[in-house]
């Protein structure tokens, strides 16, 4: 494997891990503040948290006078992103008011089988493993989320619609980050999400300081690791990363999210939600391990013949 998409792999594998535990931080912050409250601040947090390396850019430019793109097609690219960014975290944040963080963590997790589907708008090719892998990942979905009687709670669908936007986020990140300085565009995709955020909490919900302080400690996790750490070093990744393969680490989330919520919120799995968990981390792990185990029975088939 090349030296950075191990590096790369490695990143997207610790930012899965923070986000996972994330999902916990998420339900408890709700607790005492709106979902929209609630991604206002953290996205604001996530933004301010980068000023300083925005600075540390800025002078490494002007000392090597690096070639950046147009102050407009910055501002445009994180526009765009800044609003999938924005209809995925809400989704998420209000899905979470209904569902618990295992099943928003698995159920998020979706946009490894979507990310291919929509790659092959951008003429993005996939190997068979992905395919496979998201096969199983997709039905393991559908043991965790849909019951016996063909329904599914309404927290379950919120977070089903997310994974579409997440997906839809991950592509346009594969399409941007090559050709925009991470840190800037994640500064401003995060801003962007804070102020619709933000605007949504003042038309919707009521705004308290006393619950964002009683929330302060979920809403820094979500702000300042989840946001100003994790999703930086996503768009950082995924310059040597193919989309879906980033898709199927990132995707990981889902069981550190479930773990957290059973440690730490005290949240049961049934049987067939394990059963669905455990087919959905198959998928993860075949869409992986394929090209590996393709290129060994390859190595293989030579030496016999």
């Amino acid at each position: 494997m090349d030296k950075m998409v191990f590096k790369s792999n490695c990143l997207l594998m610790l930012t899965a891990t923070i986000w996972g535990l994330a999902f916990v931080a998420q339900r408890m912050g709700m607790d005492h503040v709106g979902p929209f409250t609630y991604n206002g601040i953290r996205f604001a947090l996530g933004s301010i948290s980068l000023l300083p390396l925005l600075y540390m850019v800025k002078k490494q430019e002007k000392k090597y006078s690096f070639h950046t793109p147009g102050r407009k097609t910055v501002l445009l690219s994180g526009l765009l992103l800044g609003c999938a960014l924005f209809a995925g975290a809400s989704l998420q944040q209000v899905g979470l008011v209904y569902t618990t963080a295992g099943n928003a963590g698995f159920i998020t997790g979706l946009y490894v089988v979507i990310v291919p589907l929509l790659g092959l708008f951008w003429k993005q090719r996939t190997d068979s493993g992905t395919w496979i892998g998201a096969v199983l990942a997709a039905t393991g979905l559908y043991f965790l989320s849909v019951t016996d009687n063909f329904t599914i709670a309404f927290g379950d669908l919120l977070e089903l619609i997310g994974a579409f936007f997440w997906a839809g986020h991950v592509l346009l990140i594969g399409w941007l980050s090559p050709k925009i300085n991470a840190i800037r565009l994640s500064l401003i995709q995060f801003a962007v999400c804070s102020v619709l955020s933000l605007i949504t909490a003042f038309i919707f919900e009521e705004i308290r300081i006393q619950g964002i302080m009683d929330a302060a400690a979920p809403i820094f996790y979500g702000g300042f690791c989840s946001v100003g750490i994790a999703y930086t070093l996503q768009v950082v990744a995924q310059k040597y990363a193919k989309p879906a393969h980033a898709a199927i680490i990132l995707s990981m989330e889902s069981p550190f999210a479930a773990v957290g919520g059973w440690i730490i919120l005290q949240e049961i799995l049934t049987g067939r939600a394990f059963f669905g968990c455990a087919m959905m981390l198959a998928g993860m792990l075949v869409s992986q391990l394929y090209p590996h185990i393709r290129a060994f029975l390859g190595r293989k088939a030579e030496v016999v013949s």
